[in-house]
């Protein structure tokens, strides 16, 4: 039994449910009083209650329990009440009552009701020792029951008609709550049951707070069913505990129950099976109200089948609470919405979507959008339109739709559709039915021949198995796609469905599905047996079990029987049918048939039914009529309401099918495809202005009617309602007895003007309103009113309507409470009636009307206050500063697409007033088609206002304001109005109209514009309207005058525009002239051009010329006077002119000599000629005499130059040769060009003497300071020198050096000067003083040009120590030890001679001089004689040379600055051979001679690669090291070198053996790395055969001459 407990019974076994017995107690004894008087029985009465109990927990045996929800009524087999039940509470489990509105009414009426309340709530304990009774025993309790059920309904409608005031007690609590213990995280509930009459209003409370559900969703959920009451708290928590109350309340009186709820930890795992409240989003709401705006609506929407279609609305929700979730839920035809593969919603936190994934025509209807807060709900609905998919063959019919398996059996199942609303231009002839059994995609057909009517039952089916079905609609033409799909169905009975079927949802009450054997019984016969269903194909019958029919289970035969006969055949031979419901097949039709049924069972077969009439087969349901007459009614611009009047007799009718087509084309469209129930329907997706006709055909499954009549046509466009109702109530003044009332106009004015409003009014007392009286009868136009005759310091509430032409609007929404009690402030009352008018994306104008109440004085002034429509209250600023008098004000700099709010303020001398009420939203936006006045003046003068609107409907209206207050009737302005353009015309423009002109079009959105007129602009459009009354030709050009070739003399003017009619008139000091030698006119009037030549002026032409034009009414003239200095300087340039005209007939020049200066400082002499030809010839003076040119000239470019030359002393005879030299003061003079031919001549010249020439010289000086570079720094041996390069140095060019801005004053240390084209300054021995700007200025003639350097910082130290280190280097330089005299490089001398050789030393300190034979030092002795005399000559003497003496030899010099040497080779030989002029020689007396050198053959040419060499011990002498610096070529002269000797070749070197190194080349060259010797080369005096070396003088000096070379 656990498992029929309450979750909190589980936890809490002290929980006892006897103290319901004991509270029902005396509510039973009651009854059984009131109950005696009727029945015989009454000993009996509680059993019979506890199995009318049992009896309904068999719902097997009850056709209540085919209900989808449980019922709380006991009731028997024939349906009669005979009780009622409190279920047993499980989770959260909703229940229904299953009765009808006027049942329940009625049950809820009767005392006995009250009591049964009470008394069946003990039934719950009976029934638990009862349920051992058995069936026999509950059948007769049953039948005692319905009698005394009988008696009790009887008796209570007696005494109700006797004294309905005897029924009416106060509140009693039959059952109390009970206080409860429970674990957290777990649900309770707390139940009681309440009598009383009037029925108790029953109100719970928490801690004495009243209890909201809807603060709280899915925390608390009250119920109120047949007086039981109960509160359920979800998901409870330590806040939940609490001491709860529960108050009923009717007009007897008060009573309240209390029960406590303690809510405790659990510690262990809470059971899963427990129920679970429904989830909802949580939110912390308690006393918070929501606002919620559907917005971004999804509106009429047109698909086709096959396609995706989505609707969306963004759903806001003020305040935003972010974990808070409304209620979405979308429904179609007011039929809720689940999700399923045809349809998917999402919910995006702002977004609302619907998605109809595949669209079929039962998509079609009106879909509603509905969001559920605790505050309450918005909904938003529209219609969608579903298209026929296009046919697969042109003609095809539609689909058709809502297939639906209406009746399942074992083998058939009946399948319903609707007709499509297209039938392809031919009738349908009939319709084929697929089946597919479910998880299969094998469709069968299941018909051979179409059927016509839209039901079928399909047979042929597994018992078991599920199917699926579709229909084809079949014309002439061709098949149609197939419809959608139904739900599956499955083939089996539907009694055995239910015992297959799951288990019913435990309700407190026990459900048999299985009948329990007992003692057989033949039932009775069946009765009602009726046929629910005929047509040519089938015949479906029904019937009621039989009354008695044992306790077992029941199954039935069919019987049927041809008319006129009484040959009775049973249908279901085999197995018979357990469900009261059979479908015959393979009926003759046109025969006549009776039907009867026979129940049976175990125990037998009973009687047969009560025979249907003869029934004959074929179709009994008939196809409707036409409907009757169609009215087509004005809904919107795309829209047409259809009304019908309904088929007559129709029978089963499914709906109706409209189709309109435009006036006159005879081409119908639909304008649904799925039928409509109604009759009427609104028609969408038309074009405006159009006019249509509309017919409606009704359908039902027979088929579809005819065509009703054609409607009369109608213009589809917006139709006229009753306005939507005022807000914003507010109080404008307050007297004792009366108050004045505003309200803004509706924001839907129903398509035509408002007429007027009308004002109620109801009194509030203690908070509870009263009932509603009529302020006014007769409407007011205004939108403020005074409301009389009311009671002083009495609290109103006020309500208004407003009407039009099509009725009075419903009433506005109450306002809020107002107390009519005398103003006495000293400041206004609020202003009212606000309007933005001429809205653009800155800028719109505030109208407002002026405060009613005026306060202590008048008003004197406004102040507009303004701030974005979402910011808070905080964000309202000033619009401006100072108050404005006026009742209108232009708003500014505002921001595009920002929307705005404005409220106004009145002042008088005692204050500032309140705001008024803020305005609508207003968007800073300009409209599409927007157009801003303007002003216009037609040809006659005439001055006018326009306004243009493209957005007017046809009730449009243009209002015409001066200074926004509407002219009705102006006698200075006439309005003129045609299609969407108004002129306000001035009749008379003057300064009385100074003012803002405005227009408003009504029935628009807003459309509106103003021009103001100021008191310059009428004197503007005066003298604009003057110029259009009196038009004047406009002239681009005045009469001017201007001189053509030759001295012609042309006088012309233009005007802007002139017609062919136009006239001129050519005036000469009064006279009129015309056509004729003296003068030509001409007048283009294409161009409007007027021109009069004349050849030549003479004095008789000064004076005044005038052209006078004329052009219809429109007249001009110009101009132009020629006299005195002005008529003298014109007729000296024509005279000019005529001169010029006849030079250049011949050859001339274009351009006059004249001169440029190249960036080479070349001064070229430029000219440019023109009419030239091949015999004309130029030629070139300078001061008088001819100069030539060194180039051919060529005219092809008519330019001539000539670059100025100086003559060369070589060519100085020669007249033809130049030479291009740079400019210098010879060149000045006068240049001269002279062009001629047989045509003529014409000279230019150019003066370059004195003033000319130094203008040349200063752009040369110019052009040579630009070439300048900037000026560096160099150090020097001497010190530092500051330079710049020019392209070109002329000696005239006047330099100036400067230090610190000032001249340098040069002296033996500071020198500038010029070496070719570098200008330096030298600063020698330069000191910290010399620090500073330096700056080289050369002089042009004008501004002249600069170049600055800065010698300070680190550049004059960088610049100091190189000058140190240079000035070093050079002293070494100088003092270094030199060899001054060269060495041959070769010496051949014969054996037994004598060798003398010399060269001059140099240096200081005096260097040291040390000579070498192959590398090792050589000490003067007899044989070797080495000198060193004067300190400048070292000599070289060998006494008598011998072949031991051949080697190489070399002195070296050196002192601390630095070490040379200077080398020969000595050869000595056996005789005198041919030294071939590369040997030397000596004579008798060893001086060196020429002679033969030796054969080619035996002194090869020594080879240029370096060989290693042998080295040899050197004296430590030699090793010591040198000084590595280079130094400088020396300074002081060498002496004079002795006279040249001849040259000895390199071939006379003897014979070396390839590979073997020379002897002494080791040595030398170890020689002159480890001591660094500086070998000078040109120290070798003699040349070798292939020439002397780079730098080596072609002389050696020596002690003998030599004779000169044969």
């Amino acid at each position: 039994m656990s498992g029929s407990l309450p979750f909190y019974q589980k936890h809490h076994r002290h929980y006892d449910r006897g103290y319901r017995s004991r509270e029902a107690q005396s509510a039973v004894s009651q009854y059984q009083q009131t109950s005696s008087t009727y029945s015989s029985q009454s000993k009996s009465s509680s059993k019979g209650i506890a199995a009318s109990f049992t009896a309904l927990d068999e719902s097997s045996l009850s056709p209540l329990t085919k209900r989808a929800k449980p019922t709380y009524l006991a009731m028997d087999k024939e349906n009669q009440i005979i009780g009622y039940v409190v279920p047993i509470y499980r989770g959260s489990q909703e229940y229904a009552s299953g009765l009808s509105d006027t049942e329940e009414a009625r049950l809820k009426g009767s005392s006995g009701y009250m009591a049964r309340r009470g008394l069946f709530s003990s039934a719950m304990e009976m029934e638990r020792s009862e349920h051992h009774t058995s069936r026999r025993s509950v059948m007769r309790e049953s039948a005692e029951r319905i009698s005394l059920t009988k008696r009790i309904h009887d008796n209570e409608e007696y005494h109700k008609r006797m004294n309905e005031d005897n029924l009416m007690h106060t509140p009693e609590f039959v059952i109390k709550p009970r206080s409860h213990t429970v674990w957290e995280k777990q649900c309770v509930r707390l139940h009681c049951t309440v009598s009383g009459w009037p029925e108790p209003r029953v109100v719970w409370y928490k801690n004495n707070v009243s209890i909201d559900p809807m603060a709280n969703p899915g925390k608390y959920k009250l119920e109120s069913k047949y007086n039981v009451h109960s509160l359920e708290i979800n998901r409870c928590d330590f806040d939940d505990t609490a001491q709860y109350r529960v108050s009923a309340m009717n007009s007897k009186g008060e009573l309240s129950a209390f029960a406590s709820v303690v809510v405790k930890r659990f510690k262990g795992e809470v059971d899963e099976s427990l129920p679970v409240p429904s989830q909802h989003g949580w939110a912390c709401e308690y006393g918070i109200t929501f606002e919620t705006h559907v917005v971004d609506k999804f509106g009429v929407s047109f698909g086709r089948e096959g396609e995706t279609l989505s609707l969306g609305c963004t759903v806001v929700i003020y305040p935003n609470l972010q974990r808070y979730k409304p209620e979405i839920e979308w429904f179609r035809d007011d039929k809720l919405l689940t999700p399923s593969k045809w349809i998917q919603t999402h919910w995006s936190g702002d977004q609302a979507t619907l998605t109809l994934t595949h669209l079929n025509k039962e998509d079609e209807g009106l879909y509603t959008l509905r969001v559920t807060t605790k505050s309450g709900y918005e909904t938003h609905s529209a219609y969608v339109f579903v298209r026929d998919a296009d046919a697969e063959v042109e003609g095809a019919p539609g689909s058709p739709l809502d297939v639906v398996c209406q009746d399942a059996n074992k083998d058939y199942i009946i399948i319903s559709w609707k007709q499509p609303a297209v039938d392809g231009g031919s009738a349908i002839l009939g319709y084929f039915v697929d089946r597919c059994e479910v998880g299969t995609t094998n469709w069968i057909q299941c018909n051979d021949t179409p059927v016509k009517f839209a039901r079928y039952p399909v047979t042929g089916l597994v018992e078991g198995r599920s199917y699926i079905f579709r229909v084809r609609a079949v014309n002439k033409t061709g098949m149609s796609h197939p419809s959608r799909v139904s739900l599956p169905a499955a083939a089996m009975d539907p009694a055995d469905r239910a015992r297959k079927g799951t288990s019913a949802p435990w309700t407190g009450q026990i459900i048999v599905t299985e009948e329990e054997p007992a003692e057989g019984v033949v039932p009775s016969k069946p009765c009602e047996l009726t046929i629910t269903e005929a047509t040519r194909n089938y015949v479906v019958l029904s019937w009621k079990p039989p009354g008695e029919k044992g306790h077992e289970g029941i199954m039935y035969y069919v019987e049927k029987c041809v008319a006129g006969s009484d040959s009775w055949q049973r249908v279901n031979t085999e197995i018979p049918v357990k469900s009261p419901r059979f479908a015959l097949f393979d009926l003759a039709e046109g025969k006549s048939y009776s039907f009867r049924v026979r129940a049976c069972n175990s125990a037998g077969v009973g009687e047969p039914s009560e025979p249907t009439e003869p029934t004959t087969v074929g179709d009994k349901l008939d196809i409707p009529a036409a409907p009757g007459r169609v009215v087509p009614t004005r809904n919107t611009d795309t829209s047409v309401v259809v009304s019908w009047e309904a088929s007559k007799d129709a029978k089963e009718l499914i709906g109706y099918y409209i189709e309109s087509s435009l006036v006159g084309k005879n081409q119908w469209e639909p304008c649904n495809n799925k039928p409509v129930k109604g009759k009427r329907f609104i028609c969408h997706g038309l074009t405006t202005e159009e006019s249509y006709v509309f017919r409606v055909r009704a359908l039902n499954a027979a088929g579809l009617s005819d065509f009703s009549q054609e409607s009369e046509a109608i213009k589809v466009k917006a139709a006229i309602a009753s306005p939507a109702p005022p807000f914003g109530i507010t109080v404008l003044e307050c007297e004792r007895d009366s108050m004045v009332l505003a309200w803004k106009q509706p924001a839907f004015i129903g398509g035509a003007d408002i007429t007027g409003y009308f004002v109620d009014y109801r009194e509030v007392v203690g908070g509870v309103p009263g009932k509603w009286h009529e302020a006014n009868i007769k409407s007011v136009s205004e939108r403020a009113y005074r409301v009389s005759e009311l009671k002083e310091n009495m609290d109103y509430q006020f309500q208004v309507r407003a009407a039009n032409m099509a009725g009075v609007g419903i009433p506005s929404a109450p306002s809020e409470v107002f107390r009519c009690e005398e103003w006495t402030i000293a400041v206004p009352g609020p202003p009212h009636d606000l309007q933005a008018l001429e809205v653009r994306k800155t800028s719109l104008t505030l109208l407002w009307k002026p405060p009613v109440y005026q306060g202590r004085d008048e008003v004197n002034g406004y102040y507009v206050d303004i701030k974005e429509a979402a910011a808070g209250i905080e964000a309202w600023r000033g619009v401006n500063e100072k108050a404005c008098t006026s009742r209108y004000l232009k708003v500014s700099n505002l921001k595009e697409g920002e929307t705005y709010v404005f409220r106004v303020r009145a002042q008088n001398k005692a204050g500032v007033s309140k705001p008024s009420e803020a305005t609508e939203p207003v968007l800073a936006d300009t409209k599409p088609g927007t157009k801003d006045m303007v002003v216009d003046v037609d040809d006659d003068g005439v001055v006018s206002l326009v306004f243009e609107c493209s957005l007017m409907t046809p009730d449009s209206k243009f209002v015409w304001s001066k200074n926004y207050e509407e002219m009705t009737e102006n006698p200075r302005m006439t309005i003129e109005t045609k299609g969407g353009k108004s002129r306000a015309i001035f009749n008379n423009l003057d300064v009385e109209d100074i003012g803002i002109y405005s227009c408003i079009v009504t029935h628009t959105d807003g459309a509106s514009g103003s021009y103001a007129l100021t008191e310059e602009g009428v004197k503007e459009l005066l003298k604009v309207s003057h110029d259009h009354k009196f038009p004047i030709i406009p002239l681009k050009t005045e009469l001017a005058v201007e001189l053509q070739e030759k001295g012609r003399v042309r006088f012309w003017l233009q005007a802007e525009k002139i017609s062919a009619n136009g006239k001129v008139e050519y005036v000469f000091n009064d006279n009129v002239i015309s056509q004729g030698e003296k003068y030509k006119m001409n007048f283009d009037k294409n161009t409007g051009v007027i021109e009069m030549f004349m050849d030549s002026l003479s004095n008789q032409d000064e004076g005044t010329y005038t052209f006078q034009l004329q052009d219809g009414k429109a007249t001009n003239q110009s101009s132009l006077v020629l006299i005195g200095d002005v008529f003298k300087q014109l007729q000296k340039e024509a005279e000019f002119q005529r001169k010029e005209w006849t030079r250049k007939q011949g050859p001339h020049f274009v351009e006059y000599l004249s001169y440029e200066v190249t960036p080479d400082c070349i001064v070229r002499l430029r000219c440019k000629v023109g009419n030239m030809k091949k015999d004309s010839v130029a030629l070139w003076y300078k001061d008088g005499r001819e100069i030539k040119a060194n180039e051919k000239l060529d005219f092809s470019e008519g330019v001539l130059n000539l670059e100025i030359a100086q003559r060369t002393g070589a060519a100085a005879g020669d007249d033809s040769v130049w030479k291009k030299l740079k400019i210098s003061r010879k060149d000045s003079g006068v240049y001269e060009t002279i062009v001629k031919d047989d045509r003529g001549k014409d000279t230019s010249k150019l003066n370059l003497t004195d003033q000319g020439f130094k203008d040349l010289m200063n752009q040369v000086f110019s052009v040579i300071a630009n070439s300048s570079t900037p000026l560096k720094i160099q150090s020097t041996e001497e010190g530092i020198r500051l330079y710049t390069f020019v392209n070109y140095y002329n000696d005239e060019l006047h330099v100036t050096w400067k230090y610190k801005d000032s001249a340098i004053a040069f002296s033996d240390r500071i020198k500038s000067g010029v070496v070719g084209e570098q200008l330096w300054l030298q600063i020698s021995e330069p000191t910290e003083k010399d620090k500073g700007k330096y700056a080289i200025e050369f002089f042009d003639g004008k501004g002249g040009l600069q170049r600055t350097v800065e010698l300070a910082g680190q550049a004059f130290d960088d610049a100091f120590a190189e000058f140190q280190r240079l000035k070093a280097a050079a002293i070494a330089e100088r003092n270094r030890a030199r060899v001054a005299g060269g060495l041959p490089d070769v010496v051949t001398i014969q054996e037994g001679k004598a060798l003398n050789l010399t060269c001059n030393i140099s240096g200081d300190p005096l260097p040291e001089v040390t000579w070498l034979k192959n590398d090792r030092e050589m000490v003067s002795d007899d044989h070797y004689l080495l000198k060193f005399e004067s300190g400048k000559f070292a000599s070289f003497t060998i006494t008598q040379v011998n072949t031991a003496d051949s080697g190489k030899y070399s002195i070296l010099v050196k002192n601390k600055y630095g070490t040379e040497s200077g080398e020969f080779t000595l050869k000595v030989t056996e005789s005198l051979g041919d030294i071939g002029g590369s040997s030397y020689l000596t004579d008798a007396d060893g001086n060196v001679v020429i002679g033969q050198p030796p054969p080619k053959a035996a002194t090869p040419k020594p080879s240029k690669t370096p060989t290693p060499k042998t080295p040899t011990p050197q004296t430590p002498k030699a090793q010591t090291p040198t000084p590595q610096t280079p130094t400088p070529a020396p300074a002081t002269p060498t002496p004079p070198t002795p006279t040249p000797t001849p040259e000895v070749p390199d071939s006379s070197a003897p014979p070396t053996p390839s590979g073997t190194p020379t002897p002494g080349d080791g040595p030398k060259k170890k020689v002159v790395e480890k001591k660094k010797v500086i070998k000078r080369k040109d120290s070798v005096g003699l040349k070798s055969p292939g020439g002397s070396r780079e730098g080596t003088p072609n002389t050696t000096p020596c002690t003998t001459p030599l004779p000169p070379e044969d």
